[in-house]
């Protein structure tokens, strides 16, 4: 995980005011563009080269919580597009860029290069690894783990309670966990508590119910194996195989 960035710089720049507190950014020595209708909560730090597009909240307090109580820590180069919704408590690495009306909940950990579609929703205490791809649309609840270079395709819902409405079901919430360089294809469902082997890939609208190993392929409902990613062939003639490679760098 990143270093978190120096705090914004105060004094001498721009003003934003997020509910009366009024929040400073220098942006010559930073190079930090805040658009004037985003609403920044204090405690917010923010590195080097951030962009931060209209009507963006960031650092909204959780509930119980009040500004400012939680730093929210966003990394050099990122890009916040217009919409979005980052509560506090998050700690994002450098080159990370939203979609337009993302939502990111409070506590989570996101390595960089980590790019967040439109309209996902990601819940809190969730880890995101370098690297991670999620496209639009996409559910991904608490307790969720991305490990680097994982990428979840558009619309594809995680879940994490195994029987909603139990006097203890948030006691054992646990999302699934996606390890390096797994991909989850369009509209998959992924039940709780499980786990997505490296490099393995989920085939669109596949539903998720058990471990699926590690570099095989599953499709279907319920998601079965039917054959390693390293047998795949690429129908383009670009290539032997588009995965008949290592996780490893």
């Amino acid at each position: 995980m990143p270093d978190a960035p120096g705090p914004v710089a105060a004094g001498g720049g721009r003003t934003a005011v997020a509910a009366g507190y009024p929040v400073c950014y220098d942006r010559a020595s930073m190079a930090t563009s805040v658009h004037s209708t985003a609403v920044v909560y204090p405690n917010v730090q923010l590195g080097d080269g951030v962009t931060v597009g209209e009507y963006v909240v960031l650092g909204t307090p959780p509930r119980g919580a009040s500004p400012g109580e939680h730093a929210t820590v966003i990394g050099a180069d990122s890009v916040i597009r217009s919409h979005t919704v980052i509560y506090a408590g998050n700690i994002i690495g450098a080159g990370f860029q939203s979609g337009h009306a993302t939502l990111l909940r409070e506590f989570n950990h996101i390595g960089d290069q980590v790019s967040i579609g439109s309209h996902t929703v990601i819940e809190h205490h969730v880890e995101i690894g370098d690297g991670v791809r999620i496209h639009s649309g996409a559910f991904i609840p608490e307790y969720s783990l991305l490990e680097p270079e994982a990428w979840v395709g558009p619309h594809v819902t995680f879940t994490n309670t195994l029987h909603p409405l139990c006097p203890r079901a948030k006691d054992c919430l646990r999302g699934p966990r996606v390890r390096r360089g797994a991909k989850i294809g369009a509209n998959a469902t992924l039940l709780p508590d499980l786990e997505v082997g490296e490099m393995a890939l989920v085939g669109a609208a596949a539903v998720v119910v058990q471990d699926v190993p590690a570099r095989m392929v599953v499709v279907g409902n319920p998601a079965r194996v039917v054959r390693s990613i390293d047998l795949l062939t690429c129908p383009y003639g670009l290539m032997d195989s588009p995965y008949n490679v290592t996780s490893e760098r």
